[in-house]
Order: C-alpha cells, then structure tokens, then sequence
C-alpha cells in the first residue's frame, strides 16, 4: 500500500511550489516509508509514497505510460487475468507490479477498466496532453481518497491532513461538520468529511477533472437480484468465494501473517491460509490483542458474552500457526489516543483506534502485510440489532437508536438541527436501497440493514483498520470485502443466510467442517476492548489537563459540568453512543480527541 497525492492548478506554477509538495510528501511518509517520488509540472504534481508489497526491486511511481501518469495505492486481486488481457490485446510488461496493470487498463478502456478491478485501490492518473486527471476509488471504499476545490486549484490524497497544506484549503469546520462530529461520529456521511472545504470521493465512484470543472460517476452498486440458490448450493458458493478471496489475498512478496480473534471470521482466514501456507511447507503466524489484566476486570454482556482469550489457543494449535500474544498497557492506550486522533485528522473511535494502532506497530515489527475479518458481521448479519425485532424495523441507525447519549455532554441549545439532520441522514441512505416487488416487509427490511450497516457502520471499521495500519507502515487486507461477496450476499434470503436463526448462519455451516464446533458456533464478540478502570483513570487525568484551556473552543460547544458529573459517574450512561464499543470510558476519549484535533489543525469553527 502506499500514500497518494496530486494538484492541479492553473493559478500557480507548480515547480515553484517545493515547500508544499515537500510537506505533503512527509505528510504521506508512514503510508509509505520505502520510497518517495514526485512528477512535477507546470501545472500539475502527483506525489507518492510506496510500502513496496509485489515487486519491491521494481514499481516505482509515479509511473508514466504514453502521456499518462499514475500514482496509485492499494493492490488488485486479479492481477494476472487482466494482465493476461492485455497481453492478448497486444500490451507488454516491464514489472510484475500491480501498478502497471491498473495503468495500461486505462490507457485500454479508461473509466470502464475499473469494473474489471478485484481489489482496495485508489489511484488518480493524469493526462498530460489533455491537461486532465482522472480519480477512482475500489467498490467497497478499503482504501481511502480526499479531495480539494479552491479557485482554479483541485488537490487530491491519501490523507486529509495532506490538503491542508495546499495554499487556499483551510481547516474550517462548518455547523454541518459539528453535526458530523457531534451527532453521527464516529461514523460520517459518505462523500463528506469534518472539513468545509475538503471532500471524500465516495467508494465505487470515479471522476474527471479539468479547467476547474469535475464530473464524479458511480461505476457499480448492489442491485436486487433474484436469488437461484438452494440453500445447500448457497453454502458451497459461500464457502467457495469466501475461500477463493482469502487465497487471492496471500501474494505477496513481503512477510505476511494474520489477525487471529478466536471469532470465526478471523478463524475461517486463518485456517484457510494456514492450510495454504502448509501446501508450501511454510508456518503461518498470527495474532491476536489484549490488555493488562483484562482477565480480572472482563464484564459479561449481551455484546460481549465471553472472552477471545478463551478460544484464540485452542484455534491456533487446531491450524497450526505460531501464534504472538500482544498484551497492550492501558496508559499506552490512552496516551495512543493522541496518535490516533492525529492519524486519522479527525476524531475517531477512542480506544478502539488507539489500540489497534499500537497493536499495528508490535506487528509492523515483523510482517508487513496482514489479513483481518472485519465486515463479515455487516454482510451476514452478524450483529445484535439484526436479530433484535424490537428495533429490526425502528427508523434509526440501529447502532445509535437516539442522541440522549450525545446530548448529555453538549451545552443546551448546541446543534438544535441536530436530531433532524441525524433523521436526514438516515432516509438519505434508505433513497436507493435496490428492493424486488417480490420481498417481503422482511426481506425488504434487511436489503436495509444491509445498505445501513455497509454505508456506515462497515466504513467506520474501514477508515479505522486503513489509517491505524498504514499510520504503522502496515497493509492489513480484508478478504470479506470481495465485492462478490458483498453482490452475493445482499441478495440471499434471510432465511438462508441467518442459517439456524443464528447470526452468520451461512457463514458457520459452510465452514462448519473445517474448524472446532465450540468455534464455528461461538457467540459473535466484538472488538477486544480493555475493562480495566486504569484506561478510564487515565483518560479523566487527561480530561483534566484539557479542562485547564480556558481558551479552547470546544467549551462552548459542551457542558463541563455534565461531562465533570460522567467523569465521577460512568455509570450514569445507560445509551451507548455508538453501538457496543463506545460507552462512557469511550465517550470522555472522545471529547479528548476532538480537543486535540482542534488544537493541532487550528480548527476554525462556524457555530
């Protein structure tokens, strides 16, 4: 994987802007710390940083054919059929690298290579003749894609930190990003972001700019379909395209490992590529995270029944792999919260994030390409609210039914418009769910879900697992996110895909022969989180030391009494504010980070 970036600019004469391209490039360096290089024009920059993955000696960008030039992040799965494509339509190779490929694609069928693409990738391509780039983003949005509009100057990038640099982009935060911030964070709105002036571009999407004008296309989206399969064929078809996936995403040309849960998703990927890597005579590593003393402070829920620590030995000796504890101290993890707010240039999501960037960092010291399970809970039906009928059908983000939660630290009358444009958002999402005549009020409902949990939930994990990896110079890869996964699965019945009325039913009986029965059917638990009072402690003395700025901004936009009252009650919280991995410990990091992001961008508010 590696960092990207570009301007165009018919106002400045680029090759005197060296300061700037230099400080978007060091912005960019952990994404990509094995190289850099810059393609520099009068008129037009495009910046790279590589993490060499598929032939390292070679792939340096930005890379020119003809009279395009690419700067690309991200890796394409099926390289070699297209490639093989190519080669039939008459073009040669100099490298093995993916790059290559996604650039003589375009040069062959522009905006419509993209749909031939299996893989996470962003890229922009730039035609020098026609003075116009060219954007593009992977269906699922894996790998992330910024943008900037001032005057005759269009900027684009791996980070958003990276526009801020760019002359006339400034960190201002309208009433519409406080209500991003404030109301749906740590989830956000497709296409936006906390900054006024900076964009995101939206997943399956592509655009073209030129003479300041830009045309964004989608290039693919879930489609109802009717759905052929008997049930005993949907189990084989699982368990093959989720299989096929997994394999896909093992070459590489750099040490490889996995993240190992004792949950299924992170199993089934285990054991697949333990199982691939023993056809070469090879050992896989994997790992897993935990906390000091989390044993002796562990609270049973409804969300989080058991312990992974409980199974993740008994899968590992099942499938063989050298397995590496990484047990995290939660001072780290609260002082990581800085780290992490800065990675991501926005807030995000507290320890959840700060814990996964350290624990990145312990494995970047050995691997440098990873595989992990995340969305398979969204597009199998894996979490509570699915199963739930008494919220199945309630029309609310049914991982934060209602905003008492983010209204019990926010002064009274702050964001009045903020329930409404939560609701906004809502039936903004719902507009173009994909739905037969033939489905029922169920089956119509979980199309829904389905859309809901992807387009907000899904990419809440995403930005988290690409920016907390990539801040450690890791590539973490996510094999349930094969877009035929994503197209099969929206359009299997719920009665097929809840198998045995569990969450992931399908998932578990395709694979229910190849891993121990106490995992296939295992109760889901989420992300490990750490229940020890040290980490709250932490955060609060923390809280303190904010508390002493009276000049900060953020004050008049939040209570601190009320939040004083959360810091000497946690309990008091009874409505969690994002789902089951945000609850008062969660909530105090958050305000934390909003007030380190604000103070290190200068953010400018407009409330």
């Amino acid at each position: 994987m590696c960092g990207i970036a570009g301007i165009l600019s018919d106002d400045i004469d680029l090759r005197g802007e060296k300061e700037t391209i230099f400080r978007i490039s060091r912005s960019l360096r952990m994404r990509g710390p094995d190289a850099k290089g810059e393609y520099i024009l009068p008129n037009a920059a495009l910046i790279h940083r590589r993490l060499a993955v598929i032939d390292v000696e070679n792939g340096a960008q930005p890379m020119r054919f003809g009279k395009y030039t690419i700067v690309y992040n991200g890796e394409l799965y099926n390289t070699d059929e297209v490639r093989r494509e190519l080669k039939n339509l008459g073009y040669e190779f100099e490298t093995d690298c993916d790059t290559e490929v996604v650039l003589k694609a375009f040069h062959m069928w522009r905006e419509r290579s993209a749909q031939k693409f299996n893989g996470i990738f962003a890229y922009g391509i730039y035609d020098e003749e026609e003075r116009e780039l060219f954007l593009c983003r992977d269906r699922i949005g894996v790998k992330p894609l910024y943008y900037a509009e001032v005057g005759r100057t269009f900027a684009f990038s791996s980070r958003m930190e990276s526009l801020l640099y760019v002359k006339g982009v400034e960190p201002v935060c309208s009433r519409e990003g406080l209500c991003e911030i404030f109301m749906l964070g740590p989830a956000k709105t497709i296409g936006k972001t906390v900054f006024k002036q900076i964009k995101e571009l939206p997943p399956a999407s592509y655009m073209y700019y030129k003479g300041g004008k830009t045309d964004l296309h989608s290039y693919w989206k879930l489609e109802a379909k009717p759905f052929e399969d008997s049930g005993s064929a949907a189990e084989e078809h699982t368990h093959y395209l989720v299989t096929d996936a997994i394999r896909r995403q093992l070459v590489s040309d750099v040490p490889l490992c996995t993240f190992l849960s004792g949950g299924l998703d992170s199993s089934i990927i285990s054991k697949v590529a333990s199982d691939y890597y023993k056809d070469s005579g090879r050992v896989l590593s994997t790992y897993s995270v935990d906390y000091v003393d989390n044993d002796k402070y562990f609270e049973s829920s409804r969300f989080q029944p058991n312990k992974d620590s409980d199974y993740i030995n008994l899968i590992s000796d099942y499938i063989g792999s050298e397995h590496h504890n990484v047990v995290l101290n939660n001072e780290s993890v609260a002082e990581a919260l800085i780290d992490a707010a800065i990675a991501r240039s926005c807030p995000g999501f507290t320890d959840v994030d700060s814990s996964l960037l350290l624990f990145c960092k312990e494995v970047k010291k050995d691997y440098t390409v990873c595989l992990s399970g995340e969305c398979a809970d969204e597009i199998f039906g894996g979490y509570p609210w699915y199963h739930r009928s008494e919220i199945l059908f309630e029309e609310a983000f049914p991982w934060s039914r209602g905003t008492l939660a983010r209204r019990s630290i926010m002064r009274d009358g702050f964001l009045p418009e903020g329930e409404e444009y939560v609701k906004a958002a809502y039936r903004n999402t719902l507009k173009n769910v994909s739905t037969l005549g033939s489905d029922t009020a169920l089956e119509k409902r979980m199309r829904e879900m389905f859309v809901l949990n992807m387009n907000w939930f899904m990419q809440t994990l995403l930005v988290r697992k690409d920016v907390m990896s990539m801040e450690s110079s890791l590539e973490v890869r996510v094999p349930f996110c094969d877009w035929r996964i994503v197209e099969y699965a929206y359009n299997m019945p719920w009665s097929i895909k809840a198998y045995d009325g569990r969450e992931k039913g399908i998932l578990r009986k395709a694979f229910e022969n190849e891993l121990p029965e106490v995992i296939t059917w295992r109760k889901k638990s989420p992300y490990p989180k750490t229940f020890n009072p040290v980490y709250l402690s932490e955060v609060c003395k923390m809280l303190d030391g904010v508390f002493d700025d009276k000049s900060s901004p953020i004050f008049e936009m939040l209570d601190k009494d009320k939040i004083r009252r959360l810091m000497k009650e946690p309990e008091s919280m009874t409505e969690p504010w994002y789902g089951q991995l945000m609850r008062t410990p969660q909530v105090l990091a958050y305000v934390l980070q909003i007030y380190v992001w604000s103070r290190k961008y200068n953010v400018e508010f407009e409330y």
